[in-house]
């Protein structure tokens, strides 16, 4: 069990440089909230291919996490609060090592179920205003994940977030981002890891056709 710190939704803005409409900008909500399976009432997403929609209907990151980015980045030590990272679900106790693919959680009324961790993209770098941001990230692991929602429901700040089921309890979202990111990964660990309940459908078949190329080409990558 968990506690929701905070919740946040957002309107679409400019993103500088380029000045890109963008969900990236939150606000936190007080009191409670509609949940469906498109995400939060109230909140939006300038890119629908690569935000939002079902499977990513819901992105929760660690409010401990911004402590990297304070120290590799103190000049920006206040801007680097939750709800910076475009994230809707803030909590604290609770990373990707502890949380696994297909956990499905009540959160308020509503059930919800993990799909994938966050891709971290260059909008993370545009919002910090650093061009290595995004990079590092990934490196770290710090990428925070997604929910599908099963069940609909209201959720606010306060709420628990309740672990109800664990299909794949030896794939910690932590594990999963060190597989996807092995230079020659196993084939069968990816065709494995394709199967797991709960994973998206385009991260299943993305790893379902990595596999096919490693075996392809006798297990070589590049």
């Amino acid at each position: 069990m968990a506690t929701i710190d905070r919740i946040f939704v957002g309107d679409l803005r400019p993103l500088e440089p380029e000045g890109q409409l963008s969900g990236i900008f939150k606000q936190p909500v007080h009191g409670a909230v509609s949940l469906t399976r498109d995400g939060l009432a109230g909140d939006h997403q300038g890119d629908r291919v690569h935000h939002g929609g079902p499977q990513k209907a819901l992105h929760h990151f660690p409010a401990e996490h911004y402590a990297a980015f304070r120290l590799r980045w103190p000049q920006l030590a206040d801007l680097l609060r939750p709800g910076t990272l475009g994230e809707n679900l803030s909590t604290t106790g609770l990373d990707e090592r502890q949380v696994c693919i297909g956990d499905v959680f009540r959160a308020g009324t509503a059930r919800i179920q993990v799909s994938q961790p966050r891709q971290p993209c260059w909008k993370i770098s545009h919002r910090l205003g650093v061009d290595e941001a995004s990079r590092f990230v990934a490196q770290q692991g710090l990428t925070g994940w997604y929910y599908r929602v099963l069940d609909a429901g209201t959720l606010q700040a306060g709420d628990g977030l309740e672990l109800l089921e664990r299909p794949s309890p030896e794939l910690s979202l932590a594990r999963y981002w060190q597989v996807i990111n092995e230079h020659r990964p196993d084939a069968g660990l990816l065709r494995r890891i394709a199967t797991a309940p709960g994973l998206a459908p385009d991260k299943a078949a993305r790893l379902n056709e990595r596999a096919a190329w490693l075996e392809a080409h006798g297990g070589r990558n590049t």
